[in-house]
């Protein structure tokens, strides 16, 4: 009677691991069809431009096509909710920049939550600012630059109100102690053009942006927002071992995906994002946009959107800029 019934135990079991196996073999592994990543950004930009050489990478290496869908507008707000409300299977996601957490600290309210409603998925790249003042401002350093500041009120330009020049020159002033005059305007370049003809004093922006003009003489390099130097910007000191102690802000560009995302999709798209920036494709275009890969884990990333946002709400509160 036992080996009757260890016999009939050992045939249930090994019909129920057959069963479980022939379910799992049907399940292919992520991805199984093609893939959309929302850049919340019109073409052409850096964070369209980034986007897509990391969906061709990804392409490459799983063998189906990676959508780029630039949805614009409201600061990236449109396209953060719609990515926001997708279903968490990881076949829709969002290209953000640390513009985001800026976006969302100069508003009241969201139809969504801001940081609860996504995942990190992957950092992409890292790239600091530079500081550069036209010719007629009599600074080469920080500190003169300071006090130049402190006797007479300076202006600077940025790529508009709440973006990520604003933020990075408002934080530079509150630490430094000085008052300096906002000046937006509709986009990047527009605002280093501002710079050279000399309507504005100083601007805070990318290397691309503005080392050209730099080069060309139009415009003097004082310090970079990194927190260390930089090998993207040679010879140029940080603002924080220039006089401004603690001081460090960088651009950064990643991927998210929403939130209730399986843990297993998500440590494999990050795993394929890494492998993606460590080719001598993604290294070149990284360097020609002023910008450094940064990949991180996905423990590493965990907090990122909590802490970026309650960050530039601080900035945002000590700036003044109300939100809307």
């Amino acid at each position: 009677m036992r080996v009757k019934i260890a016999l009939l135990n050992a045939i249930a079991v090994a019909a129920a691991v057959c069963a479980f196996a022939q379910v799992h073999a049907g399940e292919a592994p992520y991805p199984t069809r093609n893939i959309t990543i929302v850049v919340p950004f019109a073409a052409g930009g850096s964070a369209d431009i980034l986007n897509r050489a990391v969906a061709r990478g990804l392409s490459e290496m799983w063998g189906r096509s990676i959508v780029t869908e630039n949805r614009p507008g409201a600061a990236s707000m449109i396209g953060a909710e719609y990515v926001a409300n997708a279903d968490p299977d990881g076949y829709r996601l969002l290209h953000a920049t640390s513009s985001y957490p800026g976006a969302v600290a100069t508003r009241i309210k969201l139809p969504f939550d801001p940081a609860g409603a996504f995942v990190p998925v992957a950092m992409i790249a890292r790239a600091p600012f530079v500081l550069a003042v036209h010719p007629s401002v009599p600074a080469k350093t920080l500190k003169e630059f300071i006090a130049v500041a402190k006797k007479r009120s300076l202006t600077y330009s940025s790529s508009g109100a709440g973006g990520s020049n604003h933020f990075a020159m408002e934080y530079l002033g509150q630490l430094a102690g000085i008052k300096l005059t906002h000046v937006p305007y509709k986009g990047i370049a527009p605002a280093v053009v501002g710079l050279i003809s000399g309507d504005v004093d100083a601007t805070i922006a990318s290397s691309p942006g503005v080392m050209s003009q730099v080069k060309a003489g139009k415009a003097r390099a004082i310090a970079v927002s990194s927190a260390k130097p930089t090998s993207l910007i040679p010879g140029v000191p940080t603002i924080a071992e220039s006089g401004v102690p603690g001081y460090g802000y960088e651009n950064w560009w990643g991927l998210f995906a929403p939130a209730r995302t399986p843990v297993s999709i998500v440590s494999t798209i990050n795993a394929a994002v890494n492998k993606v920036l460590a080719s001598a494709e993604m290294k070149q275009l990284l360097e020609r946009e002023g910008a450094e890969a940064a990949p991180m884990s996905v423990a590493q990333l965990a907090d990122l959107l909590p802490i970026e946002i309650a960050n530039y709400r601080k900035m945002a509160q000590a700036a003044g800029m109300k939100p809307e």
